[in-house]
This record gives structure tokens, C-alpha cells and sequence, in this order.
């Protein structure tokens, strides 16, 4: 059984929310677990969403049996040097701007960030996915939060198994992000997948790759 959910403040949760924060994010993953019934289980983190499994994992060790987490950063860019600091507030800007506009052009920044080597029906698809799913408020707020993120005292206590995977090229997180997670993560195993996209394309050498480690980590661990 696979278990996801949309993020508070886009999708199909709740826009209308008076907190986005990094802790209100771990909450909500600790109530969609209650609320699900699940007692032992494996957890999967994408991008973001890496740091807060971090958290979840440390909070909860006797419920993670496993921890996959996939092109993700245990601190923002915020936490980083001063060209991604001032790189940050780039984004920040023009999401403002033209997150949702009917005129893709602001949007197809991050579609070719998350996913460069995407077909010209899959970046539209994407930059139509990004108007739709979370209002320009929220997008920036979300940003803001994620760009502050730093969880790097937590890994050393990690307990669970854990397998991290990242694209060497990717161009959204770079991939001395996932390196150092794994390296600070007691006994975490470090997969590089051959690609440049945040998101992998089911259509790309990574895709089946991923699946591969995955599978064997979840089956062997």
C-alpha cells in the first residue's frame, strides 16, 4: 500500500491555512500516519519533503522501518553561501511577479530547473500543473519555508535504515546536498543516478534504476 498526500497550502489540501511552517509540515505527516492507522512502515522524502521525514523518523524511531529519501537537502538555501543566498531571493522575486499569470514564461524557470530534460508536452504540462496546484501567495510562502530549512542536526540521529538517492546533474537540489544527508546519516547508503532532472521521467535510465534500489532496499533491509 502506498500512502501520499498533498502538502498544506497547494493541491488538494487546504489553501486557506494560517501556518506554513516547517514544523506545521511534520505534524501534518504525523497526522496523516494516525489517521491511516499505520503502526510500522517505510517512509519515502522528495526534495522538501526529505527533511521532513528526517524529522518524522528522529520524533518516531519505533515506527520507520525504512527511510528512502530521494533529491532532497537537509538545509535550504538560505542555510548555504552567499550566491545561493542572493539565488533564494531570485526566486522569491519572481515567483511574486508571475507565479500566476496565464504566461507561463516566470513558471518555465523552475520547469526547466526540475525537470531540463522534459519533452516541450511535458514542461507545458508542468508549468500548467504548478498555475493550478498553489496560489502565487502560497508558493511563496512554501518557498520562504523551505529555502530556512536546516535539519542537519538531526541526522546523526537517524536510526533507521536508510537509502539515499540523487541525480548527479540535478540542477533544482545539487547533488553534494544528497551526498553530505548521507554521509551524516549513521550507515545511510548513497545512490548517484545518472540524469539532470529533479523529477525523474519515467522515460529516463534513472527511472528504472531508482525503482531497482528501491525495491532491493525495502526487499533486503
Amino acid at each position: 500500500m502506498l500512502v501520499r498526500y498533498d502538502e498544506r497550502g497547494n493541491g488538494l489540501s487546504d489553501w486557506e491555512v494560517d501556518e506554513i511552517t516547517f514544523e506545521a509540515f511534520v505534524r501534518d505527516l504525523e497526522t496523516v500516519v494516525d489517521a491511516v492507522g499505520l503502526e510500522r512502515f517505510a517512509l519515502l522524502g522528495i526534495s522538501q519533503g526529505c527533511a521532513v521525514s528526517i524529522a518524522y523518523a528522529v520524533r518516531h524511531p519505533e515506527r520507520v522501518t525504512h527511510l528512502v529519501l530521494y533529491g532532497g537537502y537537509a538545509r535550504g538555501r538560505r542555510r548555504g553561501s552567499p550566491e545561493e543566498i542572493e539565488q533564494a531571493e531570485a526566486m522569491i522575486t519572481l515567483m511574486r511577479q508571475g507565479w500566476g499569470q496565464e504566461n507561463p514564461a516566470f513558471r518555465q524557470m523552475f520547469t526547466s530547473l526540475i525537470i531540463p530534460g522534459a519533452s516541450a508536452e511535458q514542461m507545458q504540462w508542468f508549468n500548467d500543473l504548478q498555475r493550478i496546484t498553489a496560489s502565487p501567495e502560497n508558493a511563496v510562502r512554501l518557498r520562504q519555508v523551505f529555502d530556512e530549512i536546516d535539519v542537519s542536526h538531526l541526522l546523526p540521529e537517524v536510526a533507521a535504515p536508510t537509502l539515499v538517492l540523487h541525480c548527479r546533474g540535478d540542477a533544482m537540489v545539487p547533488f553534494e546536498e544528497g551526498r553530505r544527508m548521507a554521509a551524516m546519516i549513521p550507515g545511510a547508503r548513497l545512490v548517484a543516478l545518472e540524469g539532470r532532472n529533479h523529477v525523474i521521467l519515467e522515460n529516463e535510465p534513472a527511472f528504472p534504476r531508482f525503482l531497482e534500489e528501491v525495491r532491493n532496499f525495502l526487499g533486503n533491509s
